[in-house]
């Protein structure tokens, strides 16, 4: 640590004034401050965290990704899936390692609070008694430059009746004076004590004053040094889950590169192949000649199965009992 900076640049020429220790508290306020604010930034990354691992977790588990897939990209695919949840599952992990820090970071805050607060009422009392005793040196002081105006005046009246008045009203006066020295004289030493008294208590103020500036500014060190490594682990986290992430998505990687298209094609013909035979032509079968006019086998042509040949004219035969059902002819006559 360097040495002290704030007991040689924090007074004020005005003995009544706490600018110097006002501007240090205020400034340590401030810091405190920041330190709540980023404590509050690390329990809301930290809830962000744990959302999105949740719902990494719930996609990686509930949602269908390429279920129907076989062989060596099935394999790939079921790698992926079990490194998304890994992932899932060190973004969890992170919300509660930011939650700790964030702990440690309130832990501190108080720390420091408590430490503080011996510090300020050391120096609020001493600045009280400071107050208290410079307005009792400034009464005294009044009252000690009346009580010499009033010894000026009984002097002054003294001269004055020296020739004018008879004895006894210039006994007064000389009895006055005297009453009027003593008063002075009393104020006077009244007016030292206090000036004597308010100095001691001006360097026992300074004195406090220098231990507090050098307490709060070793604070300050220590805030500022805390709060650095604080972020700077913080951002090592980060960096660490981007480091992790990227090693369980290597091994995505590494199963896709054993991915072989030729061999999932040769895995699904061999799985679900139906059979190597090809079905046969359909060939032409003339209605009233079926054998005469088929086709040879397997020489079916287009022409033949689209035309039919020409109807056969049938022929009335001689036999008249041809035409008769029963007795009855069907022959018009």
């Amino acid at each position: 640590m360097t040495p002290s900076l704030f007991k040689g640049n924090f007074w004020s020429p005005d003995i009544l004034s706490t600018i110097g220790y006002d501007s240090i508290i205020l400034h340590l306020n401030n810091g405190r401050k920041n330190c709540k604010e980023f404590e509050d930034f690390l329990k809301e990354r930290a809830s962000i965290e744990e959302r999105y691992g949740k719902d990494l977790l719930n996609l990686s588990r509930k949602k269908p990704c390429g279920q129907s897939e076989i062989n060596t990209l099935k394999r790939a695919l079921e790698v992926f899936k079990q490194q998304v949840d890994n992932v899932a599952q060190c973004h969890i992990q992170l919300a509660q390692t930011l939650r700790e820090e964030a702990r440690k970071l309130e832990e501190f805050r108080e720390k420091q609070k408590l430490q503080r607060k011996k510090t300020e009422l050391i120096m609020d009392a001493i600045h009280k008694q400071r107050s208290v005793q410079f307005k009792k040196t400034m009464d005294a002081k009044k009252n000690y430059e009346q009580k010499c105006r009033d010894k000026d005046d009984a002097e002054q009246a003294v001269h004055r009746s020296a020739n004018s008045v008879n004895p006894k009203q210039q006994e007064k006066l000389f009895v006055k004076l005297a009453t009027a020295k003593t008063a002075a004289e009393d104020s006077d030493k009244a007016y030292m004590l206090h000036i004597n008294t308010l100095d001691k208590i001006r360097e026992e103020w300074q004195s406090e004053h220098i231990k507090a500036c050098e307490v709060l500014e070793a604070q300050e060190y220590e805030r500022i040094n805390f709060f650095r490594n604080a972020l700077w682990l913080h951002v090592n986290q980060l960096s660490k889950q981007c480091v992790t992430s990227d090693e369980m998505y290597e091994e995505v990687r590494k199963s896709l590169e054993m991915c072989s298209i030729e061999k999932d094609i040769e895995y699904f013909v061999n799985q679900r192949k139906t059979g190597q035979t090809p079905p046969a032509p359909i060939m032409y079968e003339n209605y009233y000649c079926p054998q005469k006019n088929a086709a040879p086998s397997g020489k079916a042509t287009g022409q033949n199965l689209a035309r039919r040949g020409p109807l056969p004219i049938p022929k009335i035969p001689d036999d008249p009992d041809y035409s008769l059902v029963d007795d009855y002819s069907l022959i018009y006559q």
